[in-house]
């Protein structure tokens, strides 16, 4: 049985990967049927194959093991191994259904593109490398799927590589990913010299016999080895998934198909990082300095990018803002060791965001891919069923019950409350600022492209019509769990024993079980009821009817408002359209930084000192010599017999004075 398990574990990844292979490297011999068929076939056994695991871990069954050894080094093993717990069966799950979707819904929203079987390629390339990262059961092989996710979404990003904003996105993203994987490498590297493996079980047995080891950062600088490890770890996240300072990339990803923003935005990419804090809880547990940067960062993240969203008229943009603070949200709540509310946000949002992203996609077919907010208005006539679903997505995102997110988000919140860690107060204070701007932008979104009166050319009025049913579908099936998902697992994935097992929390530090006090003895509908009442009668929920208020205020009761508050306050608003000018300062001060950095080194390195010093003056000095010595050889008999002599004398001088 176990042995039948092993090939089903290995089939899910690998079924991507060979779809993806047959897509791009035969992709002009089977056409663009043959592309996506095979490819949307693949995802959807990998699918099946993860609901089937899933089953199987919820009835108690889990696997930890290498699959195969791919090479050995000074006896160091190279391994291709799997952990499948609660928290990986629940990434493959989440994983593999988005992907699906994005997958149906790309054969109608590339149709035109003579990119289609790349497209389907790279997409299911990127699936493969997302299951290899969720995964795996060390530390090697997570660095594996965590480049190759990196790799394949620069390709996604500059997918349309004959648009330059494209490219200069790609490119964008790969560098600031770098900077995070650097971190994450040393890292890994550190958790190698410290542990002597890379194993995650072995790893996360050590950490107790480890916590009184320090390392010397700089001279006289003690730091515990595994504060240290904690923070490089967790900069790896903060590129992955977009945190200030290093979350510049995600917005202009944008740039890549609107397919891509679901995949890379949702269940994906960006959760990477918080999937990997979670999974090396163990670790982050004991180091509280650790816990407080990651809770203090996401915060920053949560408020600061919330109040970006606010200003955005691309409504692709505005998504992108609202996936950057909800992936504050989400590192906030692993800061409060709260590990079981940001994975459980973390499915949430992957089926309410990837919604809002492809529904947002059905509105720019629509608008023949005019994505200016100020340019749509009363699209909710001609596009029913996008507007429902976006409106389930913008309710279950603004956290109203009984929409997923609102069980998720105020998890999150209340786990913060509850933390008595350095920081928790102003996190606390941060996320509950952001559930009124959420569903401000959120609100502002909807009534500005889906109300009011048509503000399109007539051209595009007249054509507009609803997307066919191949991008309709997948906005149904995300709007399901995207109302469901919440109700249905707060008691057992939060309150209950899912993670067990799979997630590690200091007694200290649980947060979630504090709350789960209120909860116990309950059954799932009885928590579900209790939960509601108890939100509705909290800040946030209140919060979050008032952002819809001001929203539905601004732009529908009084559409004049908006111009007046931005002539009320235009120094804020030129901040935020040039969002805090962190991207100038980046060109200027570290791009072109960089740049002058290299043609300093270019114009004294390479062009004065080697090749003018060292090379030319090696060329020179012989040159000299040559020239210095050239008078010696006259050709003249006389001349070379004189020499002759003069040296004769010299030599017979020298031995009669040695002896």
């Amino acid at each position: 049985m176990m042995d039948d398990m092993k090939l089903i574990y290995l089939a899910i990844p690998l079924v991507c990967l060979f779809a993806a292979l047959i897509a791009g490297v035969f992709g002009r011999q089977i056409g663009r049927v043959g592309a996506h068929s095979i490819t949307v076939a693949g995802v959807a056994v990998a699918f099946a194959l993860s609901l089937y695991v899933y089953l199987d871990v919820i009835a108690g069954n889990t696997f930890n093991g290498t699959i195969y050894i791919w090479g050995v080094s000074d006896n160091f093993p190279f391994e291709v191994g799997f952990l499948i717990d609660s928290l990986t069966a629940t990434m493959m799950v989440v994983v593999t259904f988005v992907s699906l979707m994005v997958h149906i819904y790309t054969i109608g929203y590339m149709r035109d593109d003579p990119g289609y079987q790349r497209f389907f390629s790279y997409i299911s390339l990127f699936t493969f490398a997302m299951l290899m990262l969720v995964m795996s059961n060390n530390f090697l092989q997570l660095f594996f799927g965590w480049e190759l996710v990196g790799l394949v979404s620069y390709l996604l990003i500059g997918f349309w590589y004959t648009r330059e904003t494209a490219i200069y996105a790609n490119m964008k993203a790969f560098l600031v990913n770098r900077i995070g994987d650097l971190a994450f490498l040393i890292g890994i590297a550190a958790i190698y010299a410290t542990f002597g493996t890379l194993d995650y079980s072995a790893v996360f047995a050590s950490v107790p016999e480890v916590l009184g080891q320090t390392i010397e950062i700089l001279p006289g600088s003690e730091w515990s080895i595994i504060t240290f490890i904690s923070i490089l770890l967790f900069i790896g996240a903060m590129g992955k998934s977009a945190q200030v300072p290093l979350h510049v990339w995600l917005p202009d990803s944008m740039e890549g198909p609107t397919p891509i923003s679901a995949l890379i935005h949702a269940a994906t990419m960006v959760t990477a990082g918080i999937f990997m804090v979670a999974r090396t809880s163990p670790i982050f547990e004991f180091s509280e300095t650790a816990l407080s940067v990651v809770m203090i960062i996401g915060a920053i993240t949560a408020f600061f990018m919330a109040l970006l969203g606010l200003v955005q008229n691309d409504i692709k943009r505005v998504i992108a803002y609202s996936t950057l603070s909800q992936l504050g949200y989400m590192t906030v709540g692993l800061g409060a060791s709260g590990y079981a509310a940001s994975i459980f946000h973390l499915g949430t949002h992957a089926f309410f965001k990837a919604l809002l992203f492809l529904a947002a996609g059905s509105v720019i077919i629509a608008m023949h891919h005019e994505q200016d907010m100020r340019k749509m208005g009363g699209l909710r006539k001609f596009l029913p069923w996008t507007y429902i679903t976006a409106a389930i997505g913008s309710l279950a995102l603004a956290g109203i019950p009984p929409f997923a997110g609102f069980f998720s988000k105020d998890m999150i919140i209340e786990s913060v409350h509850q933390s008595e860690l350095f920081g928790s107060g102003i996190a606390y204070a941060a996320v509950l600022s952001s559930v009124v701007l959420t569903a401000f932008y959120s609100f502002r979104l909807m009534f500005m492209t889906f109300h009011g009166r048509p503000r399109m050319d007539q051209h595009t009025l007249q054509h507009l019509k609803e997307s066919p049913m191949v991008i309709v579908l997948p906005l149904l099936l995300l709007a399901i769990p995207s109302v469901i998902a919440g109700a249905l697992f707060i008691n057992p994935m939060v309150f209950g024993d899912y993670f067990s097992g799979a997630i590690f929390v200091l007694p200290q530090h649980d947060v979630i079980g504090a709350i789960a006090e209120d909860y116990q003895g309950k059954s799932d509908l009885a928590v579900v009821f209790s939960f509601m009442f108890h939100g509705i009668l909290q800040p946030p929920f209140w919060l979050a009817i008032s952002g819809i208020f001001l929203a539905w205020l601004f732009y529908i009761r009084l559409p004049e408002l908006p111009g007046k508050a931005v002539a009320l306050v235009k120094p804020l608003y030129s901040l935020l359209m040039n969002k805090y000018y962190i991207d100038e300062f980046n060109q200027k001060f570290l791009a072109n930084g960089t740049v002058g950095v290299g043609r300093l080194l270019s114009k004294f390195g390479d062009t004065i000192f080697i090749d003018g010093w060292l090379v030319n003056g090696t060329a020179k000095v012989i040159g000299y010599f040559s020239r210095a010595l050239r008078p010696l050889q006259s050709g003249l008999v006389n001349h070379y017999a004189f020499a002759m002599i003069i040296g004769l004398l010299v030599l017979m001088t020298w031995f009669v004075r040695i002896n």
